[in-house]
């Protein structure tokens, strides 16, 4: 299906558990008994909680989220409705990033100086698969608007356009579209609560900086949701490659939304039958389907970046 979601999250890192208290406790002076002559010692780890650790700690998964990469750490210090608690710089790049975060840092109250690290010791916090560029903030989640009073403090005299994904559940791809909606100015994106990922450091990395401006509310019912919007006006394009009709064909008017499936499933039954119409883009060639993100992006420009141009 044309605008189906092509899953590209890379694996994603399994959670190291806590070395293991050895069991009882020893009486005060007891000394530790030594290993059999000969005998090999087992590495740092669980079952060896007395010795030195043998690689980086696991990410501290408990405290409030990590984001990382240039764009999108200096697009949160930038946010004021941003609650941020540290910043991380490798030493190796302090030259790139410490002037601009530390400008950044004098209009917070919450963060007063960056923490300069090394570059290995970034594995303590982040997950593996993080490209971070040198540069990381521990932040608490955005306060996202809920859909109704979003829609409903939309200014009726002015053109607006939302996307809603449907079950999309690949952080990258939802953190593009999150980069599409803002490059095109996009009123939200939206998505579920369920099967769809929540404000992580892989998504807001994507978006490059996207999610501190486009609001990302999380829907319990797609379909209900879908038709709030039409209540305040919109029509709801769904994106279907077996459609007859192409986006262009109905993007006639100005409060237009956006809908896109995931890979495999596409839009599902009920997502479809409350859309207004299915649409297609009008690919061509061996290789007519797009990936979510790309789709978003076309599909976008089409809605708004061909009339403002």
């Amino acid at each position: 299906m044309a605008q189906r979601e092509r899953k590209n999250d890379p694996s994603r890192p399994a959670t190291a558990a806590q070395g293991d208290r050895p069991k009882g406790a020893r009486g005060q002076g007891a000394r530790k008994p030594g290993p059999p002559a000969g005998a090999r010692q087992r590495p740092a780890g669980k079952g060896n909680p007395g010795g030195k650790p043998s690689g980086p700690r696991p990410p501290d998964r408990d405290a409030a989220g990590w984001l990382w990469g240039g764009h999108a750490v200096l697009a949160a210090l930038a946010n004021p409705a941003r609650q941020c608690r540290r910043v991380l710089i490798a030493g190796e790049t302090v030259e790139t990033w410490e002037t601009e975060v530390a400008e950044l840092l004098e209009a917070r109250d919450d963060v007063r100086k960056p923490e300069i690290i090394a570059r290995h010791a970034f594995a303590q916090h982040l997950p593996a698969s993080a490209v971070h560029q040198g540069i990381a903030v521990q932040a608490d989640p955005l306060d996202q608007p809920d859909l109704e009073s979003l829609l409903a403090d939309l200014p009726a005299d002015r053109p607006a356009a939302l996307v809603l994904l449907d079950q999309v559940s690949d952080p990258h791809n939802v953190g593009a579209v999150l980069r599409s909606a803002s490059a095109f100015g996009a009123t939200a994106v939206v998505t579920t609560k369920r099967n769809a990922p929540g404000e992580t450091g892989a998504l807001a990395k994507a978006a490059s900086g996207a999610l501190e401006h486009v609001p990302y509310p999380h829907v319990t019912n797609l379909a209900r949701a879908m038709a709030r919007a039409q209540d305040h006006g919109f029509r709801l394009l769904g994106l279907a490659q077996e459609a007859t009709a192409t986006l262009a064909d109905e993007a006639g008017q100005d409060r237009l939304g956006l809908v896109l499936g995931a890979e495999g499933h596409g839009l599902r039954h009920k997502t479809r039958e409350t859309c207004d119409a299915l649409v297609r883009l009008p690919t061509r060639g061996p290789i007519a389907e797009l990936n979510v993100s790309n789709a978003a992006a076309v599909g976008l420009y089409e809605l708004i970046g061909r009339k403002a141009g």
